[in-house]
Protein backbone atom coordinates (compact mmCIF):
# COMPACT_ATOMS: atom_id res chain seq x y z
CA UNK A 1 0.00 0.00 0.00
CA UNK A 2 0.78 3.61 -0.76
CA UNK A 3 1.22 5.76 2.45
CA UNK A 4 2.01 9.40 2.46
CA UNK A 5 4.12 10.71 5.87
CA UNK A 6 2.06 13.61 6.93
CA UNK A 7 5.39 15.90 7.65
CA UNK A 8 8.20 17.93 5.94
CA UNK A 9 10.64 16.78 8.52
CA UNK A 10 13.22 14.15 6.61
CA UNK A 11 14.18 12.49 9.83
CA UNK A 12 10.99 11.96 10.49
CA UNK A 13 9.94 10.15 7.23
CA UNK A 14 12.96 8.12 7.30
CA UNK A 15 12.82 6.91 11.02
CA UNK A 16 8.83 6.08 10.12
CA UNK A 17 10.07 4.52 6.40
CA UNK A 18 12.65 2.75 8.50
CA UNK A 19 10.43 1.17 11.37
CA UNK A 20 7.28 0.07 9.08
CA UNK A 21 9.42 -1.31 6.98
CA UNK A 22 11.17 -3.47 9.55
CA UNK A 23 7.54 -4.24 10.08
CA UNK A 24 6.22 -6.36 7.24
CA UNK A 25 2.87 -4.18 6.08
CA UNK A 26 4.27 -4.09 2.55
CA UNK A 27 4.04 -0.30 2.97
CA UNK A 28 5.57 2.24 -0.01
CA UNK A 29 6.18 5.85 1.70
CA UNK A 30 5.48 8.33 -1.04
CA UNK A 31 7.48 11.41 -1.81
CA UNK A 32 7.46 14.40 -3.27
CA UNK A 33 3.91 15.72 -2.66
CA UNK A 34 2.99 18.59 -1.60
CA UNK A 35 -0.16 19.58 0.72
CA UNK A 36 -0.69 23.12 2.58
CA UNK A 37 0.62 23.46 6.03
CA UNK A 38 -1.61 22.34 9.29
CA UNK A 39 -2.24 24.82 11.82
CA UNK A 40 -2.09 22.29 15.30
CA UNK A 41 -4.42 23.91 17.16
CA UNK A 42 -5.85 20.24 18.74
CA UNK A 43 -5.20 20.59 22.51
CA UNK A 44 -3.99 16.74 22.64
CA UNK A 45 -1.19 14.99 19.94
CA UNK A 46 -3.69 12.68 19.02
CA UNK A 47 -6.06 15.25 17.58
CA UNK A 48 -2.71 17.15 16.03
CA UNK A 49 -2.00 14.05 14.35
CA UNK A 50 -5.09 13.11 13.10
CA UNK A 51 -5.31 16.90 11.60
CA UNK A 52 -2.24 16.38 9.96
CA UNK A 53 -3.35 13.09 8.45
CA UNK A 54 -6.65 13.71 7.33
CA UNK A 55 -4.91 17.52 5.30
CA UNK A 56 -2.77 15.00 3.65
CA UNK A 57 -5.82 12.48 2.54
CA UNK A 58 -7.85 15.98 1.31
CA UNK A 59 -5.14 17.05 -0.87
CA UNK A 60 -3.80 13.57 -2.07
CA UNK A 61 -6.41 11.15 -2.01
CA UNK A 62 -3.53 8.87 -0.52
CA UNK A 63 -3.94 7.30 2.73
CA UNK A 64 -1.67 9.25 5.29
CA UNK A 65 0.34 8.30 8.55
CA UNK A 66 0.07 11.87 10.74
CA UNK A 67 2.20 12.03 14.13
CA UNK A 68 2.41 14.44 16.69
CA UNK A 69 5.15 14.30 19.69
CA UNK A 70 5.53 16.03 22.96
CA UNK A 71 7.87 16.09 26.28
CA UNK A 72 6.22 16.38 28.99
CA UNK A 73 8.47 17.65 32.35
CA UNK A 74 6.96 16.63 35.20
CA UNK A 75 8.59 19.49 37.43
CA UNK A 76 6.73 22.35 34.16
CA UNK A 77 3.29 20.70 35.09
CA UNK A 78 3.52 18.87 31.81
CA UNK A 79 5.34 21.56 29.92
CA UNK A 80 6.13 21.88 26.82
CA UNK A 81 3.65 19.47 25.80
CA UNK A 82 1.05 19.51 22.73
CA UNK A 83 4.06 22.66 22.15
CA UNK A 84 7.11 21.13 22.24
CA UNK A 85 7.89 22.16 18.47
CA UNK A 86 7.18 25.50 19.53
CA UNK A 87 8.27 25.80 23.26
CA UNK A 88 10.31 28.92 22.47
CA UNK A 89 8.39 30.76 20.05
CA UNK A 90 6.58 30.17 16.76
CA UNK A 91 9.52 30.01 14.51
CA UNK A 92 11.85 28.42 16.93
CA UNK A 93 14.75 26.22 16.24
CA UNK A 94 15.34 22.68 17.77
CA UNK A 95 18.54 24.85 19.68
CA UNK A 96 16.10 27.61 20.74
CA UNK A 97 13.62 24.87 22.42
CA UNK A 98 16.50 22.96 24.05
CA UNK A 99 17.74 26.17 25.40
CA UNK A 100 14.69 27.27 26.84
CA UNK A 101 13.92 24.08 28.39
CA UNK A 102 17.57 23.58 30.18
CA UNK A 103 17.10 27.63 31.27
CA UNK A 104 13.73 26.66 32.79
CA UNK A 105 15.19 23.88 34.57
CA UNK A 106 18.17 25.66 36.38
CA UNK A 107 17.83 24.48 39.82
CA UNK A 108 15.66 22.32 39.47
CA UNK A 109 16.57 18.51 40.55
CA UNK A 110 13.79 15.75 39.97
CA UNK A 111 13.92 16.37 35.80
CA UNK A 112 11.55 13.76 34.93
CA UNK A 113 10.40 13.58 31.43
CA UNK A 114 8.11 11.56 28.94
CA UNK A 115 8.40 11.64 25.47
CA UNK A 116 5.02 10.56 23.82
CA UNK A 117 4.24 10.18 20.45
CA UNK A 118 0.75 9.99 18.83
CA UNK A 119 0.79 8.11 15.41
CA UNK A 120 -2.71 8.71 13.53
CA UNK A 121 -3.87 6.76 9.95
CA UNK A 122 -6.21 8.29 7.85
CA UNK A 123 -7.34 6.85 4.46
CA UNK A 124 -10.20 8.21 1.98
CA UNK A 125 -13.75 6.76 3.25
CA UNK A 126 -13.07 8.02 6.89
CA UNK A 127 -10.83 5.29 7.96
CA UNK A 128 -9.10 5.86 10.99
CA UNK A 129 -6.47 4.36 13.64
CA UNK A 130 -4.67 5.81 16.39
CA UNK A 131 -1.76 4.93 18.93
CA UNK A 132 0.70 6.09 21.25
CA UNK A 133 3.68 5.14 22.58
CA UNK A 134 5.83 6.18 25.56
CA UNK A 135 9.31 6.87 26.64
CA UNK A 136 10.33 7.58 30.31
CA UNK A 137 13.04 9.23 31.24
CA UNK A 138 14.81 12.51 32.57
CA UNK A 139 16.25 15.98 31.30
CA UNK A 140 19.95 16.14 31.71
CA UNK A 141 22.15 19.28 32.67
CA UNK A 142 23.32 20.28 29.77
CA UNK A 143 23.41 19.03 26.24
CA UNK A 144 25.09 15.78 25.18
CA UNK A 145 25.53 13.65 22.36
CA UNK A 146 25.69 14.58 18.18
CA UNK A 147 22.56 11.91 16.83
CA UNK A 148 18.91 12.70 16.25
CA UNK A 149 16.93 15.88 16.24
CA UNK A 150 14.55 17.70 18.81
CA UNK A 151 15.12 16.85 22.41
CA UNK A 152 17.00 13.72 22.06
CA UNK A 153 20.48 15.46 23.38
CA UNK A 154 18.55 16.53 26.58
CA UNK A 155 16.30 13.34 27.10
CA UNK A 156 18.29 10.70 29.32
CA UNK A 157 17.23 6.81 29.57
CA UNK A 158 19.48 4.74 31.38
CA UNK A 159 22.54 7.05 32.14
CA UNK A 160 22.82 8.02 28.05
CA UNK A 161 21.05 10.95 26.13
CA UNK A 162 18.89 9.71 22.89
CA UNK A 163 21.48 11.67 20.88
CA UNK A 164 23.85 9.22 22.31
CA UNK A 165 22.37 6.42 21.03
CA UNK A 166 22.64 5.17 17.59
CA UNK A 167 19.99 5.25 15.24
CA UNK A 168 19.35 1.51 15.71
CA UNK A 169 19.08 1.54 19.50
CA UNK A 170 16.53 4.25 18.79
CA UNK A 171 15.00 2.53 16.41
CA UNK A 172 14.26 -0.37 19.31
CA UNK A 173 13.58 2.04 22.20
CA UNK A 174 12.40 5.29 21.36
CA UNK A 175 8.52 7.11 21.59
CA UNK A 176 8.02 7.15 18.17
CA UNK A 177 9.32 3.48 17.64
CA UNK A 178 6.75 2.65 20.51
CA UNK A 179 4.53 4.38 18.62
CA UNK A 180 4.68 2.60 14.76
CA UNK A 181 5.35 -0.63 16.76
CA UNK A 182 1.75 0.01 17.95
CA UNK A 183 0.66 1.09 15.07
CA UNK A 184 1.86 -1.97 12.70
CA UNK A 185 0.77 -4.32 15.31
CA UNK A 186 -2.91 -2.59 15.61
CA UNK A 187 -2.87 -2.38 11.66
CA UNK A 188 -1.96 -6.41 11.44
CA UNK A 189 -4.96 -6.79 14.23
CA UNK A 190 -7.46 -4.45 12.21
CA UNK A 191 -10.10 -5.60 9.47
CA UNK A 192 -9.57 -2.23 7.27
CA UNK A 193 -10.37 -2.47 3.41
CA UNK A 194 -8.50 0.33 1.47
Amino acid sequence: MRIVIASKNEHKITEVERILGDGGLGVEIVRGLDWPDVDEYETTLVGNALLKARSVVAATGLPAIGDDTGLFVDALGGAPGVHSARYAGPDASDEDNVSKLLNELVGVEHRSARFVTAIAFAAPGGIELTVEGRLEGTIAMQRRGVNGFGYDPVFVVDGRTLAERTESEKAVMSHRAKALHAFARAWTHADLTI
